[in-house]
């Protein structure tokens, strides 16, 4: 039986994490999983709150796996490409609010994923509601990659824009999971 295998595309905020997600599900006919933090959000109908980092970061592994199990019944194994993981939520919480729950430091040790995407901040920053801090990309960016080596996990930084940090990312993909 084919393990699935499963692709983290992780970073700061305005840095392509979700088309990136998108296109390369496209392109390898594999699976997305969608960000569950900016629906959780959409629908509060109040500013967030630290107890919401847990609910958000519960909210998107339940999410991801059910997506992992249905390309488990699938005959050929895809890709399932996760927009977002845990290290995300940590870093957030931490910065917001000092501190993280111990159920998310757990979760990012346990859950595996094969190659973690890093998205630099190479692109212009886009706004949205959402958004926080246009000025601490770089320092996110700089935050996200040491959790990575930390944690010692497989990791890349995808640059470029447009075609070209798709075509970046293929290329990263194909050679670190062939």
């Amino acid at each position: 039986m084919t393990a699935i295998r499963k692709v983290a595309v992780t970073g700061p905020e305005s840095t392509g994490k979700s088309k990136l997600c998108r296109d390369l599900a496209n392109h390898y006919k594999g699976l997305f999983v969608p960000e569950h933090a900016r629906a959780y959000i959409d629908q509060l109908g109040r500013p967030y709150q630290q107890d919401d980092i847990l609910a958000i970061a519960k909210g998107q592994l339940a999410i991801e796996q059910k997506i992992v199990d249905q390309a488990g019944k699938m005959s050929a194994k895809p890709i399932v490409f996760c927009d977002t993981e845990l290290i995300v939520t940590k870093v957030w919480s931490i910065h917001k609010y000092d501190s993280c729950d111990p159920w998310i430091l757990d979760q990012i040790e346990s859950n595996h994923y094969d190659l973690f995407l890093l998205c630099d901040v190479d692109l212009p920053w886009e706004p949205d509601m959402q958004r926080e801090h246009p000025e601490l990309r770089s320092y996110f960016f700089d935050w996200y990659r040491l959790e990575l080596e930390n944690y010692n996990f497989p990791y890349h930084v995808v640059m470029g824009d447009g075609e070209n940090r798709l075509n970046n990312a293929v290329r990263l993909i194909d050679s670190a999971l062939q």
